[in-house]
């Protein structure tokens, strides 16, 4: 092999990735479907306890959007929300950091004659928004993948990528019980994704609570008003999903808020 070839891949390739500090979002976390088959299964299985029109239809309401709108789908997997928006809103950014969930999304916009999707890969923290601020960002169980500081930083970056006033719908697993009854809580919440989806599936929740980055209510609530976000409802259900509807506050409070939390850690 080349050698300069070989160094040149692997700079870029680290550029990509971007500084070495930085967390490596692209790295599986939990369950991973990252592959086609498995992308397909996906919508299987999660089909089984959520009802994406109907989810999409709520979001829709809840933010307002109509046939002038721009959004950001951050996390769009395999276009639950992204593909029924489309046919209310102007231009949807569909943006996922897997491969195959963003080509199972593309055949099914192909496949319904949607044309004002725009498919790009990137994550909460890589995703370069190059086009106008947008009207709205949707987020739904995707956050959960990256640990608390990185969804501050997330955050931030989201809110520069709206509009004054613009707004933000995030929903996800989130844990509001009391943390003293925490082995019944999770075993209760395990329980009930198994009955709605397959016996089959209580390894994928059991890895979601032991793997993956869900937190505490009150920990994103701070950390959404911290990145500049005004909190204008929260949902908690089950103890264990929570959806927030916000509206961006001013860049300024923005980043001095995210300035406090640099204080702060140092």
């Amino acid at each position: 092999m080349d050698i300069d070839f070989y160094c040149d891949y692997v700079n870029a390739v680290n550029e990509a990735r971007g500084p070495a500090w930085r967390y490596d979002e692209m790295k599986p976390c939990g369950v991973n479907f990252n592959n086609f088959f498995l992308a397909r299964l996906y919508d299987t299985y999660h089909q089984r306890f959520r009802d994406y029109r109907r989810e999409a239809e709520q979001i829709i309401a809840a933010l307002g959007l109509d046939n002038s709108a721009t959004v950001i789908d951050m996390g769009c997997g395999t276009g639950a929300f992204a593909l029924h928006a489309a046919r209310h809103c102007q231009t949807i950014y569909a943006v996922d950091i897997a491969k195959a969930m963003l080509g199972r999304a593309r055949r099914k916009a192909r496949k319904a004659g949607l044309t004002n999707i725009e498919f790009r890969r990137g994550g909460f923290l890589t995703y370069q928004h190059a086009d106008e601020p947008v009207d709205a960002i949707v987020s739904v169980v995707a956050l959960h993948h990256l640990p608390d500081f990185w969804k501050l930083v997330a955050l931030h970056r989201l809110a520069s990528m709206l509009k004054p006033d613009g707004r933000l719908y995030l929903s996800d697993v989130v844990f509001s019980f009391d943390v003293g009854r925490c082995a019944p809580s999770v075993e209760r919440f395990i329980e009930k994704m198994s009955v709605r989806t397959s016996p089959d599936s209580r390894r994928a929740a059991e890895t979601h609570v032991r793997e993956e980055y869900s937190t505490c209510g009150w920990i994103v609530e701070g950390l959404l008003e911290r990145a500049g976000f005004r909190i204008d409802d929260a949902d908690y259900r089950e103890d264990f999903l929570a959806a927030y509807l916000c509206t961006r506050k001013s860049e300024l409070a923005a980043a001095e808020s995210l300035t406090a939390t640099a204080r702060q850690v140092r």
